[in-house]
């Protein structure tokens, strides 16, 4: 770099645009992660411990190491052995049932999704939709329809703010232990994200085409379903895959709550302190999520490029 050039670097950089709020929020920050850190309720050096790492030499000596293996040593067969026994005994059904429950509450939370995505659009829910005029219709219809479109969002929110683990415990209660409350708590949260984002998709598609066509007469129904809803598909189809990604994980983890998956014999492992079995059942649930993650990645890829 020319010593000119240099200088003008310098210049920029001197120039650069300065925000006082961005530096004051870095430095409480900062600030509030060396107060936990250093207040004694966290303490770096605990976790390096003698007994720490006692600990942790126990448990990746002898617990981790399947219990038919301990004695006479690791060998690829035994571990062959003792994982497909566990795999046809449990572990398979277990699979097939969080598959399941990620596949069930994403198809609902998608068809809810779709329902009400629309009436949270700002630019289809109004008196006159992709009109060259101003809308017509009066004030009170107007704040009609603005309010319909505020209680939809309102709707989103309150769906995705409460995680899924709190709707599976209050659907566990009312509905009793079976994969339902696990479903419908997933679908519940997931349908308030995929509203929200695909009545952002319908406000942000090109208004041209659609302006056009109803120029030409076409009604809000048939903007709805014959125009906008195909413009959007793409997109939305990649929020859907996404959020199946995201259901494939949720749903092992809500199994601990009694639902007969991988969680529930993650949990149940543990509670009988056989941890081979249960770094087993979680080493399933991780290929599950690979799998459903290749499977999204390459949806999604053909979708782009379609």
């Amino acid at each position: 770099m020319t010593t000119k050039r240099a200088g003008e670097v310098r210049e920029l950089w001197k120039k650069r645009p300065r925000s006082a709020l961005l530096r004051a929020s870095i430095l409480v920050l900062l600030a509030l992660v060396g107060h936990a850190w250093f207040s004694g309720e966290l303490s770096p050096g605990e976790l390096f411990s003698a007994r720490r790492r006692a600990n942790l030499e126990r448990f990746l000596e002898r617990d981790a190491m399947p219990f038919p293996l301990r004695e006479e040593g690791f060998t690829w067969s035994g571990f062959f052995d003792w994982s497909s026994e566990i795999l046809a005994d449990r572990g398979a059904d277990a699979l097939v049932a969080t598959l399941w429950i990620a596949l069930a509450s994403i198809v609902l939370a998608a068809g809810l999704a779709a329902v009400l995505a629309p009436f949270g659009a700002r630019t289809l829910m109004t008196p006159r939709p992709y009109s060259f005029t101003t809308a017509a219709g009066g004030t009170g219809t107007s704040t009609a329809w603005r309010a319909l479109v505020l209680v939809t969002r309102i709707l989103f929110v309150l769906l995705r703010a409460i995680p899924e683990y709190v709707w599976a415990f209050l659907l566990l209660a009312m509905l009793g232990p079976s994969a339902w409350p696990a479903v419908l708590a997933l679908a519940i949260h997931n349908s308030g994200i995929l509203g929200r984002l695909g009545a952002e998709t319908i406000e942000n598609l090109d208004a041209g085409p659609l302006r056009a066509l109803r120029s030409a007469g076409a009604t809000r129904r048939q903007l709805g379903l014959l125009v906008v809803f195909p413009l959007a598909l793409p997109r939305l189809l990649l929020y859907f895959f996404y959020r199946f990604e995201m259901c494939v994980r949720e749903a092992t983890v809500l199994g601990m709550l009694g639902t007969v998956s991988l969680g529930y014999w993650i949990q149940e492992a543990r509670g009988r302190q056989h941890y081979d079995e249960m770094l087993f059942f979680v080493a399933l649930g991780a290929i599950l999520v690979l799998l459903g993650d290749l499977s999204s990645f390459a949806a999604r890829r053909f979708v782009r490029r379609a």
